[in-house]
């Protein structure tokens, strides 16, 4: 599996939102900037994340973007399935029921089934306040999300 770009980036915009948080929205241009990623590109992303109900806008002169929640709410699983979708590994695992005419033989299956399995449990057990946490941690100023 591999996740893209806009997996990567809804990450990383979500962690500068939870990172940069004074309270106040905090403009889409200024998060393009700390991350290193277009404005049009962080456009399209932001779109996703609001129609989620993971980030609100606020118009104006002192517009941007806010968390709807704390940092604590949001699991990396929550972005990365909004952004890429199922995260199974193989497509007889993307149904909660497996479909494969195979599965009853397959001798692979319990590989595919535990590698799901891990990843379902990295993805819902580390939040954005988790990487935020982490990041404050790291001594070393070239640390980058």
């Amino acid at each position: 599996m591999k996740i893209s770009t806009k997996g990567r980036y809804a990450l990383r915009m979500m962690c500068d939102l939870a990172m940069n948080d004074t309270g106040a929205a905090i403009p889409l241009k200024d998060i393009a900037k700390n991350q290193d990623i277009s404005v049009k590109y962080l456009e399209q992303i932001v779109i996703l994340l609001s129609r989620a109900g993971f980030v609100k806008s606020v118009r104006g002169a002192q517009g941007g973007y806010k968390l709807t929640n704390p940092p604590k709410y949001y699991t990396i699983g929550m972005i990365l399935r909004l952004t890429e979708g199922n995260l199974a590994p193989v497509s007889c695992l993307e149904d909660n029921v497996n479909q494969c005419e195979r599965a009853g033989e397959c001798a692979t299956l319990f590989v595919w089934q535990k590698l799901y399995d891990a990843i379902t449990y990295v993805v819902d057990n580390i939040t954005i306040e988790d990487i935020v946490n982490h990041s404050k941690s790291i001594t070393s100023n070239d640390y980058v999300i």
